[in-house]
């Protein structure tokens, strides 16, 4: 047998135990990525003080309003960016690989923070196999914090028509 012979009897398998454990035919996702990312705070206002731009350049509409709201716009405008920057740390990629824009921490209520990704954001976390995301942001007076998982299915890459990313089990054999 040829070591692609191999993979049809595995894949069944997985898709078996997948079933008997989960009561879903998808394999378990696992992670693809943490980041984490502090900002501190002061020189962060600084910062946004002497570039009257900076914050149009790196924030969404939606997160300047958000940060507005409050009597002190800093601590929520740092939180977002470290939320971004540790989104990059979790793809694997550095500065420029994609607007900040391309990334928004959205929060409607008490409800908690998530993650929108749009652009090349979005299609680098697809090329990767991430179809979830957690975030968790908090901040002191003196510094702001973001962690950000990257979870995917085990078959990653592939977007399936409608623009979801299939697992694995999802996905044909290969040849």
């Amino acid at each position: 047998m040829s070591g692609g012979d191999h993979a049809a009897p595995v894949t069944a398998l997985a898709r078996g135990a997948a079933l008997g454990l989960t009561g879903s035919a998808r394999p378990p996702v696992g992670v693809v990525g943490v980041g984490i990312d502090a900002v501190d705070l002061a020189r962060f206002a600084r910062v946004l003080g002497r570039r009257s731009t900076m914050a149009d350049r790196l924030f969404t509409a939606g997160e300047l309003t958000y940060a507005r709201a409050s009597s002190d716009p800093v601590p929520r405008l740092s939180t977002r960016f470290a939320a971004k920057e540790a989104v990059m740390k979790a793809l694997g990629v550095g500065l420029g690989a994609f607007s900040f824009h391309d990334v928004e921490v959205v929060r409607v209520g008490l409800d908690a923070p998530r993650l929108v990704l749009r652009g090349a954001a979005e299609a680098l976390a697809v090329r990767s196999g991430v179809d979830r995301w957690h975030l968790s942001l908090t901040h002191t007076d003196r510094v702001a914090l973001a962690l950000v998982v990257a979870e995917g299915g085990l078959g990653g890459g592939e977007v399936a028509e409608g623009g979801s990313v299939p697992m694995a089990a999802d996905l044909p054999p290969k040849p």
